[in-house]
């Protein structure tokens, strides 16, 4: 089964581009190209695209949109509006294109509030009256993400929103930087329910679960596979 996704689109513009083949770990797995997991794996019958007040906008860093193990993907999956823009300091030519969406919706750059300026305007918490918000992510590894924070000027003019997530993240899927940073679909799940959009964030956690199940099943010499045994 087929879905729109902005996050698929954007790998085969990357793909076309490449003067490389991207040789991510498990290359050699016959997967999905759909939801990139080993074809015996594959979840895609199981997506089930909802309705949301809110939307989402993915900057995304270099080859992150050819990972297998990225999670904004599975935002895509959710809300077919999603967007997906290859970040670049220099060269970002869809900047016009995503200005002209403030006037239906209120930008929201999603990035811890410790980062943020002291004159930049943050919340904690999506606005629930007025413009529907357009969560800005920036997709990548956290050192990635900070550069993008930091070198994307023209992101400035919009307030920051800073995400509490009291549960710890299920991701496991790479080395995190801190037992406190969470996947971009975790992240997402947590903004969709703080914005109301109930049935959406449900929707994405239930997916983005499944899809760790099944990207962990296919990765047997996992750490988290020997750490399951040692509990037994």
């Amino acid at each position: 089964m087929t879905h729109h996704n902005a996050v698929l689109q954007l790998r085969a513009q990357r793909l076309a581009k490449a003067t490389r083949p991207f040789l991510a770990r498990g290359n050699r797995v016959s997967r999905c190209q759909n939801c990139l997991l080993p074809v015996a794996n594959c979840l895609c019958a199981t997506i089930q695209p909802q309705i949301a007040r809110s939307r989402f906008c993915l900057m995304m860093y270099d080859t992150e949109p050819l990972k297998p193990s990225n999670t904004g993907r599975l935002i895509a999956d959710i809300l077919p509006d999603t967007l997906a823009y290859q970040w670049s300091r220099t060269e970002f030519d869809s900047k016009d294109a995503l200005l002209t969406l403030t006037n239906e919706y209120q930008p929201l750059v999603v990035f811890p509030a410790s980062y943020a300026e002291p004159h930049r305007e943050v919340l904690h918490q999506p606005p629930l009256i007025g413009k529907p918000p357009l969560f800005i992510m920036l997709d990548g590894t956290w050192s990635e993400a900070r550069k993008m924070f930091r070198k994307s000027p023209w992101l400035n003019t919009f307030p920051v929103i800073s995400v509490d997530v009291a549960m710890p993240s299920q991701y496991t899927l790479r080395e995190a930087h801190s037992a406190e940073h969470h996947c971009t679909a975790e992240i997402a799940a947590a903004l969709l329910a703080q914005a109301g959009d109930t049935l959406a964030a449900e929707s994405l956690y239930q997916h983005f679960s499944l899809f760790r199940e099944r990207y962990l099943a296919g990765k047997p010499h996992h750490p988290i596979h020997a750490r399951k045994n040692n509990d037994c």
